[in-house]
């Protein structure tokens, strides 16, 4: 069991939005991570520790996304996102939530989650998500840069292909987090 103080700790939940839950995911599906994503944020609420749910989405010209060259691009749908695609997923928010919206793949770059985090005395974060090495990854990399604690929730985290996800898990995350479970999880006043 891993105790974490509420006053000091937050969950971060990246992407879990309609576009995003829907699509093909190893090792666990998106929905079994959504479902567990809304447990760990009806924890951290009953708590009183803040619950952030990160989407990302462009603007319909895509004038706000990276435009760097890289080998393999991220493409857009013929026709682009269907309607709804950067909305969070049903059943996820609630009026108390903090909302980010990201234009790449972490969450920090360009949005106020830092300071949404400093201004509630936040000094640890648990992270939740799509796509493992991805979003996921991204964001904790950058939180452990910005001297948060990180703790990173193996089950209710996924990518686009079982290896990825392993990798991440055993080779990476352990060198700037922590891993556990969401059972595993327990919040103290």
């Amino acid at each position: 069991m891993l105790a974490l103080p509420a006053s000091t700790t937050a969950l971060i939940l990246i992407d879990l939005q309609k576009g995003i839950v829907s699509t093909p995911a190893e090792p666990y599906s998106g929905p079994d991570v959504l479902a567990r994503g809304r447990l760990l944020a009806q924890r951290f609420r009953a708590a009183g520790a803040p619950v952030i749910l990160v989407n990302v989405a462009f603007s319909a010209d895509r004038g706000d996304a990276l435009k760097a060259p890289v080998d393999q691009p991220m493409r857009m749908p013929p026709g682009g996102f269907p309607e709804g695609w950067a909305d969070l997923a049903e059943g996820l928010a609630e009026p108390s939530d903090l909302r980010i919206t990201k234009h790449q793949w972490g969450s920090f770059y360009g949005t106020e989650l830092d300071l949404q985090l400093r201004r509630r005395g936040i000094t640890t974060v648990v992270i939740g998500g799509i796509a493992t090495n991805i979003g996921v990854e991204s964001t904790a990399r950058a939180a452990h840069e910005h001297g948060y604690a990180v703790v990173l929730v193996e089950d209710a985290c996924t990518s686009r292909a079982a290896d990825m996800h392993a990798f991440a898990f055993q080779r990476i995350f352990p060198l700037l987090a922590r891993v556990t479970k969401a059972d595993d999880i327990a919040l103290q006043p």
